[in-house]
């Protein structure tokens, strides 16, 4: 299958654990990911001290050639507006019906653009979104994750899983009851789970040793 890959927006003060559960797992799954900073020509330090050599500039990032857009959080989200044009990207992202999933900070920086105000979305609180003075309140809901129909994802810092959970979801990576079982082992160590996720993956690598079967023989 030819998939576009999914681009996550690096910078500084990057919030690590954010975005780990989501991005390994589409690895495991074959998914591309390619890192996006303003500068690709400098290093980014995450708020864990961890370089990372971005992919490519931001300014080269088009919707047509993404999957999805992945902005986690970060202090800097909270003490300026040197992130704003990653907002900004995201604004483009949506008009051009790409998804695009917010976490923590990067919530706040997506209200600050306008783009939560006419879209169901939660954070790490309503107050804190409040603070901007966007114009979203109503459309707040309490909750560990949401997915607008329109395509946004949006989640609090201290739900990497839940957060997880829904960009696997939109992307089909995972769904019904294999999905559950991700979520369950990762979110609660629900030993049970594992036998379900142990299962799915055996029935895929048959389904794909016969696949390779079938086309040989032809």
């Amino acid at each position: 299958m030819n998939r576009k890959p999914v681009h996550i927006a690096v910078y500084d003060t990057l919030a690590d654990w954010e975005t780990g559960h989501a991005t390994a797992e589409l690895g495991r799954n074959g998914w591309e990911t390619r890192t996006v900073a303003a500068d690709p020509a400098r290093p980014v330090t995450t708020m864990g001290g961890l370089r990372v050599q971005p992919d490519l500039g931001l300014d080269g990032v088009r919707p047509r050639d993404s999957s999805l857009l992945i902005l986690t959080g970060a202090g800097l989200w909270d003490t300026g507006d040197e992130l704003a044009p990653f907002a900004r990207k995201a604004r483009e992202f949506l008009a051009a019906g790409v998804p695009v999933a917010a976490i923590c900070g990067a919530t706040a920086g997506l209200a600050r653009e306008g783009l939560l105000d006419d879209r169901r979305h939660t954070s790490a609180a309503a107050g804190y979104l409040a603070a901007s003075g966007y114009k979203g309140g109503e459309r707040y809901v309490e909750t560990d994750a949401v997915t607008d129909p329109s395509g946004l994802i949006t989640a609090g810092p201290t739900e990497p899983v839940a957060f997880a959970r829904e960009v696997l979801a939109l992307l089909g990576v995972y769904e019904g009851e294999v999905l559950d079982a991700w979520y369950r082992l990762f979110h609660d160590s629900d030993a049970a789970a594992y036998e379900i996720l142990a299962a799915a993956e055996t029935g895929a690598r048959s389904d794909g040793a016969e696949d390779g079967a079938a086309g040989n023989a032809r």
